[in-house]
Formats: structure tokens, sequence, C-alpha cells
């Protein structure tokens, strides 16, 4: 397999010139060596010092990060990653409001009405089977086809539900 060279973004945005890359690297060196001195002195503000270098390595601090994904920030002063961003958290917003204003609920008495024909549907089966005359005496086992018709009616309506 052939050497690839991993391309540095933060290096391209800068200058194109090879000094740029240098200076990136001697930079994230730097960085790195102050990271590893901290975190072997074991000072009490270790964590302070690690939070502040979570910002630096990915280059953006995290407060103005909530301010693009809360669309309060300035867009005039925010990198062109960031602009995209922000965009993208505007449309995904707009799509989702859309979404919610097109859907259509159900009436109040939908949904007590299709919980209600299941129940009776289960009462009156379990009359039948209990006493094995009634709810309606004198048709025997239809009573169970009219408990599974008010039973289904039910589940069908459930389909229904929004």
């Amino acid at each position: 397999m052939a050497d690839t060279e991993q391309k540095d973004w933060q290096a391209e945005t800068g200058d194109k010139g090879t000094a740029a890359g240098t200076a990136a690297d001697e930079d994230t060196t730097a960085t790195n060596d102050s990271t590893s001195a901290a975190s072997a002195t074991g000072s009490a503000d270790s964590t302070d010092s690690t939070d502040s270098t979570d910002d630096e390595t990915y280059g953006v601090p995290m407060d103005q990060v909530e301010a693009v994904l809360n669309a309060t920030a300035d867009k005039a002063a925010l990198t062109p990653q960031m602009q995209r961003m922000m965009a993208r958290q505007a449309e995904n917003t707009k799509r989702v409001e859309e979404t919610i204003k097109g859907t259509k609920s159900n009436p109040r008495w939908f949904v007590p009405l299709f919980c209600t024909l299941m129940i009776i549907g289960l009462i009156w089966a379990v009359c039948y089977y209990i006493t094995s005359n009634y709810p309606i005496p004198g048709i025997g086992a239809w009573n169970l086809l009219i408990a599974f018709v008010i039973i289904m009616v039910g589940f069908i309506m459930t389909m229904w539900w929004r």
C-alpha cells in the first residue's frame, strides 16, 4: 500500500505555503507538550486546563458552538464550517416545524371510543363463555361472532389513530 499523507485542514485554511504547514505542526507539538506537562504535574486546575486545551484542539470554543446551535451567533464572525452548520440547523428546524404543522389529530372522542369497543367485545365474549346463553339468548355461538366483530372494529380504529 502506498504511503498517503493525511491533510491538516487547519493548515489548508491558512496560507497555502509550506511555512504555514510547519507553523501549524509546531503549534500542535507545543500544545501537545503543554497538555502532557499539565497532566504530569497533577495540579488542582488540571480540569480547567483540559477544558481549554479541548477548545484549542478543535479550534472552536464550545460557547461559540452553542451560540451557532441556538442561532444567536453573528454570522459574519463565523468560519465557513460554522456558517454551514448554522444553515443546516436552521434548515432542520424549519423542516421539523413544517412536519409538525402538517400533522392532523383525531377528535377527542376517538381513542375512548375504540378502547370502549374493544372492552365491550371482551366483556361480551366473557359473558357468553360464563353463561353460555347470554348476552343474546337463543342465538348460541353467534354471540362469539358478535364479540369478535366488536373487538375487530376497535382494532381497525386503532389503525386510523394519529
